[in-house]
């Protein structure tokens, strides 16, 4: 067992219904990879410049708005938190806090998918991507081989995916998603 990443919306009950995603063909067209799990939190585990920060400087998108959908508020964590407020003004502090969070990624979805699409745009056209990004002693990751071969689908929807699989799988998920009256998308890890 691990951490696993999961794009949620602000319609997902309507759309895990409405589509089965359980079934193996939609589930490995949609779903995300536990390296990429690891690759959303590495700002948190190594010194150097998060690779996802890298390949934002790379490509030249601004990718602060994947950061900003880690920070949308747990309704469980948000309770727990509420719960161990020592004063009511920690409570309301907590509770603006939470909303600004949720108002940073509100309607979100047509820009994720406008920076998904660019980025797969122009991390197709460069061959050498782990070579371009810096050399790391916490290489969970395994660079050299999420990074390569961008265009190849070298996984199975969740195991083993490359990096170029992760983003077009949160693509497709998010086009669908969209189809079905999705606004806002934000992570939930578990």
């Amino acid at each position: 067992m691990g951490l696993d990443i999961a794009v949620v919306t602000d319609n997902f009950d309507e759309i895990f219904n409405a589509q089965e995603i359980e079934q193996d063909d939609n589930y490995n067209l949609h779903s995300l990879s536990r390296t990429f799990c690891d690759f959303m939190c590495r700002r948190v585990i190594v010194e150097h410049t998060p690779e996802l920060d890298q390949i934002g400087n790379i490509t030249g998108v601004d990718i602060t708005p994947f950061y900003d959908m880690e920070a949308y508020p747990d309704e469980e964590v948000l309770e727990f938190f509420l719960e161990t407020a020592e004063s009511e003004e920690e409570r309301m502090q907590i509770l603006a806090e939470a909303e600004a969070d949720k108002d940073k990624v509100s309607n979100n979805i047509d820009l994720i998918l406008q920076i998904l699409s660019v980025l797969i745009e122009k991390l197709s056209a460069i061959d050498n991507l782990p070579d371009l990004l810096l050399e790391t002693d916490i290489d969970t990751l395994n660079n050299a081989t999420y990074f390569a071969n961008f265009k190849t689908d070298s996984g199975q929807g969740y195991i083993d995916n490359n990096f170029g699989q992760d983003l077009l799988n949160f693509k497709r998920f998010l086009e669908f998603a969209k189809s079905t009256g999705s606004t806002t998308v934000w992570f939930t890890y578990n």
